[in-house]
């Protein structure tokens, strides 16, 4: 892409709706790796330089947030080496990348069972955070030992405590209040959901919150994901008519 035809279709996209939220289910570090006679951490290490180009062209369009599907809580029963190599590329980046992130107006929120991460991994993500809590131009949200049933479950718990307890009338339980015991409350839910390397399935990631999300699904693994794929992708959502469940006149 020329930077002339470059510039024409940002402004393109820029004029008509925008996302509001767009998440992301990063796929194919493993599969890069394999293709390449490389071992999957080495996938892992590439699919990085893709968050950076990712982040950058979320910048570059305006969107106001962008949740990254980084590590699942089955990806736990991994084998313990790769685990252990995702931990440290998770120190590794938010070495590199805070200063950036900083200067870019970019915050940076971890949502997932954080208990599950190692004293480092934790450590990491605490420094990240706080280090990017004064950004205001892009809501960065990284879901690492994350599960979208087990939050659910989560919540339900918790609000079946609350009432047990007598804290909380039954009645008063409804999408609302529900979405407040989640990870994400008071986040916009998910405009747009894109998923990478071609696979049709939503792998357990914020099942309750991409409801009403539109979906586009590319070929690219992640890995070679850049501006012109979230520049597609925005397109696509811009193409499509929301309906909500409802009809139109």
């Amino acid at each position: 892409m020329s930077g002339a035809s470059g510039g024409a279709q940002l402004a393109d996209l820029q004029a008509r709706n925008l996302p509001r939220h767009v998440a992301v289910i990063m796929d194919g570090n493993g599969r890069w790796a394999t293709e390449r006679g490389l071992p999957r951490w080495r996938g892992h290490r590439e699919g990085m330089r893709a968050v950076r180009r990712t982040v950058e062209a979320a910048l570059e369009l305006g969107i106001e947030n962008l949740t990254l599907y980084a590590f699942s809580v089955e990806n736990w029963s991994r084998p313990e080496e790769e685990v252990g190599a995702l931990m440290h590329l998770l120190k590794e980046f938010v070495e590199r990348e805070i200063d950036e992130l900083c200067r870019q107006g970019v915050r940076t929120r971890v949502f997932g069972d954080r208990e599950r991460l190692p004293a480092a991994a934790q450590s990491s993500v605490q420094v990240l955070e706080s280090g990017t809590a004064a950004g205001t131009r892009l809501n960065l949200n990284v879901a690492i030992s994350y599960g979208s049933r087990d939050e659910i479950a989560s919540a339900a718990r918790r609000l079946a405590t609350l009432a047990a307890e007598g804290r909380l009338d039954p009645s008063d339980i409804d999408v609302a209040r529900f979405s407040e015991e989640l990870y994400t409350a008071g986040w916009p839910d998910p405009d747009l959901l894109v998923r990478t390397s071609g696979e049709m399935r939503v792998s357990n990631f914020m099942l309750w919150q991409i409801a009403y999300a539109e979906i586009h699904v590319t070929p690219v693994l992640w890995p070679e994901f850049g501006r012109d794929d979230l520049f597609a992708a925005v397109a696509d959502y811009q193409g499509r008519e929301r309906r909500f469940g409802g009809v139109t006149s």
